[in-house]
């Protein structure tokens, strides 16, 4: 039987993408004349090349899994009416979050990695908790997604944005803010958790 769900899961996409991409492109776009799009970085198989197709598959994958619900190709591993509820919440949370952390990054914000570009280390406001507050709001969000249409699909998107996302920051992003920032990001590391407040901290003596 149809319900409201899938439709509900499609919306609740559809404005996560228009603020979290393109309000914000927009916006990085009339301050510095740069959208902030960087594209995928590493070479063909690499893990960096990797970590951005996962993260593209992802949200393919997330907007899939909706459709595949409503044509009835896929159904819910659970009908539980609450469940649903607790994903629409944390999905709206999740773009409320993505948006403020955004806004915290400032001029710093980007889409992918530049190798060559060197932008300024935020450690103020969200990024005094966490230094991923972006990714760590996205994930909040995909798990939102995935509760409104618990199939099998989703699942899998949610995985694979996780994946994706640990890829993206561990093997692309601390290594280039490593080489850019050093001893202040060395610093930042031991201080700041990577997802999670005092999680994932890593101690400059142990490198780990």
């Amino acid at each position: 039987m149809r319900t409201m769900w899938p439709a509900t899961a499609l919306v609740l996409f559809t404005v996560f993408a228009l603020l979290g991409f393109g309000w914000r492109s927009w916006v990085q776009y009339r301050r510095t004349g740069s959208t902030g799009f960087r594209g995928l970085s590493g070479r063909f198989g690499s893990a960096e090349w990797f970590a951005g197709v996962g993260f593209v598959a992802a949200l393919a994958t997330a907007v899939l899994a909706p459709m595949l619900q409503e044509v009835g190709v896929v159904t819910p591993l659970t009908d539980a009416g609450w469940l649903h509820g607790v994903g629409v919440v944390l999905a709206v949370a999740g773009i409320a979050a993505t948006v403020y952390a955004q806004i915290d990054m400032g001029e710093s914000w980007r889409i992918g990695v530049d190798q060559t570009e060197t932008t300024t280390l935020v450690r103020g406001g969200v990024f005094g908790l966490v230094r991923n507050p972006i990714f760590t709001a996205m994930l909040i969000f995909g798990s939102g997604v995935a509760l409104v249409t618990p199939n099998v699909i989703a699942v899998l998107g949610f995985a694979l944005l996780l994946g994706s996302i640990q890829l993206q920051v561990r093997v692309v992003e601390e290594p280039y803010l490593a080489a850019v920032h050093g001893a202040e990001y060395r610093e930042y590391l031991a201080e700041v958790g990577r997802f999670v407040p005092r999680v994932g901290r890593r101690r400059t003596d142990s490198g780990g």
